[in-house]
């Protein structure tokens, strides 16, 4: 079972990193979210509701790239550039997504995640780890719902 506490203060520290990002997201292998947090002040573009489904259609998508991987090499991140909002999509381990979503006006999104992003990222993966016991019936509960 993941550590809830480590989950709510790594997506806090995940939106401290830079004054761009907006909203933070750990999604598990399922695309379930299990931690979100906002900008202070933010009104967010999504309801809750809509960012579990965003969630889940993004670790789904993610997935599907991995085929070309012997070829293009690991995916590092996806990003999405919409018109209210840049949105990129991080593999943290085989279990484990970081969702992050970036102002639209910021121009040096590659900037801040690979060097602000994946090094917090890459410190921290360890951490992300699925008691195999009790973790596979947590993760299987998670999916029905």
């Amino acid at each position: 079972m993941i550590d809830y506490e480590f989950l709510y203060a790594f997506t806090k520290e995940v939106l401290k990193l830079d004054k761009s990002i907006r909203w933070v997201g750990i999604a598990n292998k399922f695309g379930v979210l299990l931690n979100t947090e906002h900008r202070e002040g933010l009104v967010p573009l999504m309801t809750d509701e809509e960012n579990e489904e965003y969630a889940h259609l993004t670790v789904t998508r993610h997935k599907t790239r991995i085929k070309f991987q012997p070829k293009t090499g690991p995916l590092i991140y996806a990003l999405g550039k919409y018109e209210k909002v840049n949105r990129a999509t991080l593999t943290i381990n085989e279990n484990f997504y970081l969702l992050v979503a970036l102002d639209i006006e910021e121009k040096n999104f590659d900037l801040i995640i690979m060097e602000k992003v994946l090094p917090l990222v890459n410190k921290d993966r360890e951490k992300f780890k699925v008691d195999e016991q009790k973790g596979a019936a947590a993760d299987n509960k998670s999916a029905a719902a």
